[in-house]
């Protein structure tokens, strides 16, 4: 390698550098305080950085990428094996050097700024969800102590709410009721504060060609297709569709010895939260199947395996067909899915 590999362990205020002088092959080792670490950086010739895919690694890729360097993220999952001894900061920054070199390391694509401010739009919206879930799991709860059962389900809660709530002031004190509404207040709240980011979302949706492509998809929406653009970045990143697949964790384990070979459940891998919604696209394409659908290799696919197994391989299917539409740059053809899964 012709040019300088320099590790860093980055963290929030020390940054522990490690590198290899290709003239006098010493090992190099320093500590930067995070206002000097891009003047160090400016002042040397063109690298090759490596650091770990975590919290504020992207943004200091593409401030060392300025300076003309080129920048590798690791997953912190590769690093650890190579941890000799006791973790310190050192310790990692060498071993961050040392797995970066290993035939075969895949690494993380670095994101733009607008591929994180979208995928930070769904982490705000996943953190409604979830408030708004204990919410109105709270709201349930209470009323369930007093012999007042609502539905499960936001749509179906928020319908019968008024009149569960107009039964519970006929027979509960003024101070609970008050502080019902309040919590039907906050619930409403939060459910605004969801649309808002939605809304936003859709605008993204409507100013980008690719997201409007694979949103032609069956069972690709408005979440799928702006969480997948912004998470994939570059389609040439990955060799192939099952690449893709695998690197969302859409395709099967294996496991074997003696030149026999199994094949497992999914495995998991990757990004959770683009797995989770290619599942529930997926399963509105079975849902849909099974009302009737044009495509005979799913409804063969349900005759023959359970529920699960059908929703798994669609995914993997919609992982597939996803890449191939953004790789070449077409439109969805509705013909490709008259072949088998």
């Amino acid at each position: 390698m012709d040019r300088t590999v320099i590790a860093i362990d980055i963290a929030k205020k020390v940054f522990q550098l490690h590198w290899v002088d290709l003239e006098t092959g010493c090992i190099e080792r320093q500590q930067l305080k995070r206002s000097g670490l891009l003047q160090w950086f400016a002042n040397r010739p063109c690298a090759l950085v490596v650091m770990e895919a975590c919290g504020g690694a992207h943004e200091w890729a593409r401030s060392l990428q300025r300076f003309g360097h080129e920048v590798r993220l690791i997953s912190p999952r590769k690093v650890r094996p190579f941890v000799q001894r006791n973790k310190t900061d050192a310790a990692d920054a060498q071993a961050i050097w040392t797995a970066c070199q290993q035939p075969g390391m895949r690494f993380v694509p670095v994101k733009t700024e607008a591929q994180q401010v979208i995928l930070s739009l769904h982490r705000i919206r996943v953190q409604l969800m979830k408030s708004r879930i204990m919410q109105t799991n709270e709201l349930r709860g209470i009323l369930y102590e007093f012999g007042l059962v609502l539905p499960e389900g936001h749509r179906q809660l928020l319908l019968a709410l008024p009149n569960t709530l107009n039964e519970a002031r006929q027979r509960l004190p003024a101070m609970l009721i008050d502080s019902l509404d309040e919590q039907v207040r906050r619930i409403k709240q939060i459910a605004e504060d969801i649309d808002r980011i939605e809304r936003r979302l859709a605008l993204q949706l409507r100013e980008s060609p690719s997201c409007q492509a694979i949103a032609q998809i069956p069972g690709v929406g408005l979440l799928t297709a702006t969480a997948v653009v912004a998470s994939m970045g570059d389609p040439q990143t990955f060799k192939d569709a099952r690449e893709f697949s695998a690197w969302i964790g859409l395709v099967p384990r294996q496991t074997g010895t003696g030149g026999r070979i199994r094949q497992l459940g999914i495995s998991k891998r990757g990004d959770a939260y683009l797995r989770t919604l290619l599942m529930h696209a997926a399963r509105s394409v079975a849902l849909k199947c099974k009302e009737g659908s044009t495509w005979p290799w799913l409804t063969e696919l349900i005759k023959r395996r359970p529920h699960n197994v059908v929703v798994a391989a669609v995914a993997n299917k919609l992982a597939r067909t996803i890449w191939a539409v953004l790789i070449k740059g077409q439109p969805w053809n509705p013909k490709a899915w008259h072949g088998t899964v």
